[in-house]
């Protein structure tokens, strides 16, 4: 079955128009260009079906018929391992690698040994370094906030290192002894409370992976015409990881982007200076002669910040474990998930992975019944990657409409009043009838 779907994949490949990645650092995309896409596990096959009828009418609306998507499937995941025996199959790792985009919905994680992640083992394999989750509110989104129209962020979350590296030794193992041993008697480590029960985590984090990320979240700042980005991180207590990140995203602002952007540190010497007294939030929102600010704020009490005052924040720079926590914490402000898009990106090579941020949801699998909104505004996100924001404009206008008008699935259904309750199919013929 493998060596079929390797066939199979190699005669699509000699019939495609592929994307690729210009001497200029920008995407040169044909009008016909071939993305693979994974449906996904559970519910993926139902909101996988609804959203790409919306993206092929869109892109057909938008640009008269002369653009077209031709959807490349590739195999990842149960459906994966069903028919070839692996989960991640390497035809489907090379199909990415090769056409650049892609998009897929949520896969299953297989139980027990072998890949912890397939979503892990993909950006690891090819280097997406930038895992990005835009957050804004939809009118008429049910919200626990009072205003969630003040929450307009996007998220940079570091994809490679910090925990989700895997670096892990479970107690009793040899090597949970030997890094035990070395912590102890090499580096006289005093302060492991339960040495013979301990089990071991290391968190890498590099000042090269750190700028990578940072640089990306600045660069997107100036491109969007956004006011901040704020590092945020533990570096009070994490001074030599999530310190230095903040540190080094301070240097790499100040030396690669000093026309651009005003720092916090910036701002505290000239008012130290000058005995300016501007308001703080006056900074935070308003900015300095038009420039981008950097700021920086502690991983706890950004979560409060964001609740409080989510106004003050725009751009969000973070590494892998805060960006887990606080990229689902954000989501939840304006609707949850499954309305939350995502992308794992590698701005340099060029390499995205567009995905549905939420689970597989087994039990509603075949119901058509789920939300598809997760997986229609990640396609959004790809749309506006390859320059056709058109295409992603209409998307995201029908999708507000449709839920002003409250025509929606079972999850907002059960949390709106006077609200029309439509099965996955028909909350894509909405969308696509308000385009």
């Amino acid at each position: 079955m493998a060596e079929l779907l390797n066939k199979f994949l190699n005669s699509k490949r000699n019939m495609a128009e592929k994307i690729t990645m210009g001497t200029d650092g920008k995407l040169i995309v044909p009008d016909n260009p071939t993305i693979p896409f994974i449906e996904g596990d559970g519910i993926g096959p139902d909101i996988w079906r609804a959203s790409v009828r919306v993206f092929d009418a869109a892109i057909k609306k938008a640009y008269d018929g002369k653009k077209k998507i031709q959807w490349l499937e590739v195999l990842a995941g149960e459906k994966a391992f069903n028919q070839t025996g692996s989960w991640m199959p390497q035809a489907t790792i090379d199909a990415f690698r090769e056409y650049l985009l892609s998009i897929k919905g949520p896969l299953t994680t297989p139980v027990g040994g072998g890949i912890r992640s397939l979503n892990v083992a993909l950006r690891q394999e090819l280097d997406l370094y930038v895992c990005l989750r835009p957050v804004k509110y939809f009118e008429g989104v049910p919200s626990p906030m009072w205003q969630p129209e003040k929450v307009n962020m996007v998220i940079f979350r570091e994809n490679t290192e910090d925990i989700y590296a895997g670096i892990e030794y479970m107690t009793g193992t040899p090597e949970a002894k030997k890094l035990l041993d070395f912590l102890q008697n090499e580096l006289h480590v005093k302060n492991i409370r339960f040495p013979e029960t301990t089990s071991f985590g290391i968190k890498p984090v590099s000042k090269e992976g750190s700028e990578r990320l940072i640089r990306s979240a600045i660069q997107y700042a100036i491109a969007n015409k956004m006011p901040s980005v704020t590092i945020v991180h533990k570096g009070n207590i994490m001074k030599f990881t999530e310190g230095a990140f903040k540190n080094w995203g301070y240097e790499l602002a100040e030396k690669e982007f000093a026309g651009d952007v005003y720092t916090w540190n910036q701002w505290e010497a000239t008012k130290k200076e000058s005995g300016e007294a501007v308001a703080n939030e006056e900074m935070r929102i308003a900015g300095i002669g038009g420039k981008i600010i950097i700021k920086d704020a502690i991983a706890d009490n950004f979560l409060q910040q964001a609740l409080l005052a989510p106004q003050n924040y725009s751009v969000i720079a973070t590494l892998n474990l805060n960006g887990d926590y606080i990229s689902d914490a954000l989501a939840a402000e304006v609707g949850g998930i499954g309305i939350a898009p995502g992308a794992n990106i590698n701005y340099l090579t060029g390499h995205a992975a567009f995905e549905a941020t939420h689970g597989t949801a087994p039990r509603f699998a075949n119901t058509n019944t789920m939300n598809p909104s997760s997986v229609i505004l990640s396609g959004v996100m790809m749309l506006e990657y390859m320059g056709w924001k058109d295409a992603a404009e209409l998307i995201t206008n029908a999708l507000g409409k449709t839920i002003r008008n409250k025509k929606v699935t079972i999850d907002f259904y059960n949390l709106m009043k006077e609200a029309t309750l439509l099965k996955t199919s028909e909350f894509a013929n909405e969308v696509i009838k308000n385009l």
